[in-house]
């Protein structure tokens, strides 16, 4: 509602995310220079004696109370609505999306009220039904995210929805059991958490023995999709970030419509499925406005009205993402099918050559890893080493369960049959010399993780480096961190 109203009374909206750390949150304000702000359910503000915040109307959302500030209800009930029926340019600047900053400093990222619109068209040919049925969504990633932006907010214009709001993590679960959602979008994070905890219930073997058995198959997948409030979903979708395989297979056993999508902030979504024709693997087929290409080196890169109008007050970086004849360089390799079905094969910038002038591909290493059942989070490094190593943190149940030495040394094992697993799949050149089990989760208000839960690999890095070298040296297979 805040946002219709940025829109209806000819401004800009900049969303935040509420995780952003202060530093973040004043170099958006400073270079944006927003005239007001909405706040509501964030733990905290940056200081508001910074200069940045002067001359900024702050507005209080329902149930959201701060001193000083304007609140939602007094304004409702102390001014009239905006007469008569505003209209904006399909040209004009909509919105600035600042981005995660996985790759370095967040950039205002400029999208036109036109772009909004393919992408909820785009989004419009997945998520559209054709029997008049009205579908229930549950909202809960962050809405500074383009993907939820254009699915929950920009698409409710062209297709009929009932959009549901989480309170929090704490309550998401209730939240999702609560929506009865039909259509569910979601990043492969929380996928693969789902999964380890129905694996934590039930094993693997003894799943599968239960789905080999018609007669109780259908119960039994109704009862684990249930339990992950998902048993009325007719359509999930996965996107931010590439999902493995096995983890698509596993989810379409138990009767899941799950497929993928593609887009980034600077695009929008330009990739999803047709009904009926996705593949395993594969984001799905380009949408009429994302004008799609293979380069050379691999790189996919995208043409078309849905891309951005250029980062804010960035000319020479905007110039830097075109090609001469006007494609947006993404940075994310790949390859397409005959059917022009598109697979990410992972970041053109994250491969890294060893010592021995190898290559390597962080993503599909860790999206190995991902599968491991006591990994929360994985990352793939070695950069100039004689071969790559991984940095890990284990799941909270397995976190817990390290109280005594024989406890640890039970883990270790385990872990040390997961590194072989991993191996075993890759080239010798590409498999992991050791893992690095850190001790501290990597969240967003530590640095490690952007507010889409992508690992901040330069940060990891920045902070570790040094170590590195002593990591080789010891030539141990599991290498442990300590806590402090």
């Amino acid at each position: 509602m805040a946002d219709f109203a940025i829109w209806m009374s000819g401004h800009v909206s900049v969303p935040v995310f509420p995780t952003a750390q202060d530093n973040s949150v004043c170099a958006i304000f400073r270079q944006s220079e927003p005239v007001a702000c909405f706040v509501g359910g964030v733990d905290h503000l940056p200081p508001p004696e910074d200069p940045c915040f002067q001359n900024v109307h702050w507005i209080t959302f329902p149930h959201f109370d701060r001193p000083g500030m304007l609140k939602w209800d007094e304004i409702v009930s102390d001014h009239l609505p905006v007469d008569g029926e505003p209209t904006r340019r399909a040209d004009e600047i909509a919105s600035i999306i600042y981005t995660s900053g996985t790759t370095g400093d967040p950039k205002g990222v400029m999208h036109t009220f036109a772009a909004f619109s393919l992408m909820a068209i785009a989004v419009k040919r997945l998520v559209g039904r054709k029997d008049g049925g009205v579908d229930r969504m549950l909202s809960y990633l962050p809405l500074a995210h383009i993907a939820e932006r254009a699915i929950v907010e920009t698409s409710t214009f062209f297709i009929p929805l009932h959009v549901y709001f989480t309170e929090g993590q704490a309550s998401f679960l209730t939240d999702l059991q609560r929506a009865r959602a039909t259509v569910f979008f979601t990043v492969p994070r929380l996928l693969i958490r789902f999964q380890q905890g129905v694996l934590e219930k039930i094993s693997q073997r003894k799943l599968d023995r239960m789905l080999r058995i018609p007669i109780v198959r259908s119960i039994v997948r109704r009862k684990v999709l249930r339990g992950m409030g998902l048993h009325r979903v007719r359509l999930a979708a996965s996107g931010a970030a590439p999902l493995p395989a096995s983890i698509l297979h596993w989810y379409h056993r138990l009767g899941l419509n799950l497929v993928e999508g593609y887009g980034m902030t600077e695009t929008g979504i330009t990739h999803v499925p047709f009904p009926g024709r996705d593949r395993v693997g594969y984001v799905g087929e380009a949408c009429d406005f994302a004008d799609t290409r293979i380069a050379q080196d691999g790189e996919i890169q995208i043409k078309g009205p849905m891309n951005f109008a250029g980062y804010y007050l960035h000319p020479e970086a905007t110039q830097r993402c075109f090609t001469d004849d006007g494609y947006f360089h993404t940075g994310d390799r790949g390859e397409m099918d005959d059917q022009g079905r598109l697979r990410i094969i992972g970041r053109l910038k994250e491969e890294f050559k060893t010592s021995k002038g190898k290559y390597v591909v962080p993503a599909q290493i860790e999206k190995a890893l991902s599968l491991c059942l006591h990994f929360e989070s994985v990352c793939v490094l070695g950069c100039g080493m004689t071969a790559p190593f991984a940095m890990a943190v284990l799941t909270p149940e397995a976190r817990a369960s390290m109280g005594t030495p024989e406890r640890r040394a039970a883990m270790e094992k385990v872990l040390l049959e997961d590194l072989e697993q991993v191996n075993a799949k890759h080239e010798h050149h590409e498999r992991l010399s050791f893992l690095v089990i850190d001790p501290r989760p990597w969240t967003v208000n530590n640095g490690l993780l952007t507010p889409t839960l992508k690992v901040r690999r330069s940060v990891l890095e920045q902070r570790y480096e040094g170590l590195f070298g002593t990591w080789e040296q010891a030539q141990k297979p599991i290498v442990w961190l300590d806590a402090d």
